[in-house]
């Protein structure tokens, strides 16, 4: 199956709830949100990035005492998320394009930034450096080597792109991010390629 990059939107409005119901909730990402959380003050504000139905990542730093703004561009997903926490704040947003006039003390795009092409990954970077707060870090999932892939979401193909770990590094520091961490492949996480960095 080939998948669209164009196409992404409309499987996640049409799958949010088969996605939602299918969502793992072991928190198999625990140690990184960990790592990521110990490098915020106290109550700091996260960005969710591609926050989906809010589970389980959103629900994590809710439970932490963090201030979380996800932005998600498939309604469907977000009103999953809305009839869980009705006083969130969830906004519809597409991370391609994404200016919240605001900053952050810290952005995660776990399972998201992924599905952007590689042009489109080099331009969040830059929106993503001008949301963060001096000081403030990045948590995101890539790919383990530069290319594109396709996975599914409900049965239905979904694109994935990644650069390479040289090519991540080179962009971040342009936008004065500096990498803090990275593990391709991390068998703790299911295989998920890990990325941190921090606004210099």
């Amino acid at each position: 199956m080939s998948a669209d990059p164009k196409g992404i939107r409309d499987v996640y409005e049409s799958q949010a709830a088969v996605y939602d119901a299918q969502r793992s909730r072991a928190l198999f990402e625990a140690r990184w949100l960990a790592r990521f959380a110990a490098c915020l003050p106290p109550g700091g504000r996260v960005l969710d990035l591609g926050c989906g139905a809010g589970e389980p990542i959103a629900r994590w730093f809710i439970a932490e005492g963090f201030r979380v703004t996800g932005v998600d561009f498939a309604d469907a997903m977000l009103e999953i998320a809305r009839s869980r926490w009705p006083e969130g704040d969830w906004r519809q947003g597409d991370m391609r394009r994404f200016d919240l006039g605001e900053t952050f003390d810290g952005i995660i795009a776990w399972n998201s930034f992924f599905h952007l092409t590689p042009e489109e990954q080099r331009s969040c970077i830059i929106r993503m450096a001008s949301h963060l707060e001096p000081g403030a870090s990045l948590l995101m999932t890539v790919g383990p080597d530069a290319g594109e892939a396709s996975g599914t979401v409900g049965g239905q193909p979904v694109y994935h792109a990644s650069l390479s770990p040289a090519q991540y590094a080179t962009c971040l520091e342009q936008n004065d991010l500096r990498l803090t961490g990275y593990l391709a492949e991390d068998p703790e996480t299911n295989q998920h390629s890990v990325l941190m960095a921090r606004k210099i």
